[in-house]
């Protein structure tokens, strides 16, 4: 059987025009970060680094098509530039609040955590990349305003 070029374009422009709502729908890593930034490379010191932040936000990411749920700011909360080099890597987030982690990793991949510790998120990179991880504190309930810290360790957490 052979397909024309312009069915299959068709074909897949149609594939894509369903996918753009959903990525619409998502937070943008291209925004700058609400929190700022850092660079670290392996064996960084002091680790752990912490940042206080503020955890919540509007986005529902239920309706971003990445299995996850909770709401986050459209803008990255913190941008971590990462030099890899042997440890593992950990980011996590401590907040009285019911707090997720969405963290968009340097190859575009995007993982998240809702319950670590208790209700407190974190993720850990055995065999980290380098590169820029793009993070997001959010709220599983949708509340906004609660304070918190960002945890980026090596150590294991």
């Amino acid at each position: 059987m052979t397909h024309s070029l312009p069915a299959i374009a068709g074909a897949a422009l149609a594939a894509l025009s369903l996918a753009v709502p959903a990525a619409e729908a998502c937070p943008d890593w291209r925004l700058q970060p609400v929190f700022g930034h850092i660079q670290l490379g392996a064996g960084f010191t002091p680790d752990p680094y912490v940042r206080n932040i503020t955890a919540g936000g509007s986005r529902n990411l239920a309706s971003c098509g990445l299995n996850a749920a909770g709401f986050v700011a459209d803008r990255p909360d913190f941008d971590l530039y990462y030099n890899a080099g042997g440890y593992q890597l950990t980011i996590a987030v401590t907040s009285y609040a019911d707090a997720i982690l969405l963290v968009s990793a340097p190859d575009g991949s995007w993982f998240y955590s809702d319950d670590y510790r208790g209700h407190d998120p974190a993720i850990t990179f055995q065999n980290p990349q380098s590169g820029l991880y793009d993070i997001w504190i959010g709220s599983y309930d949708g509340s906004r305003r609660n304070p918190g810290q960002l945890i980026i360790t090596e150590y294991n957490y």
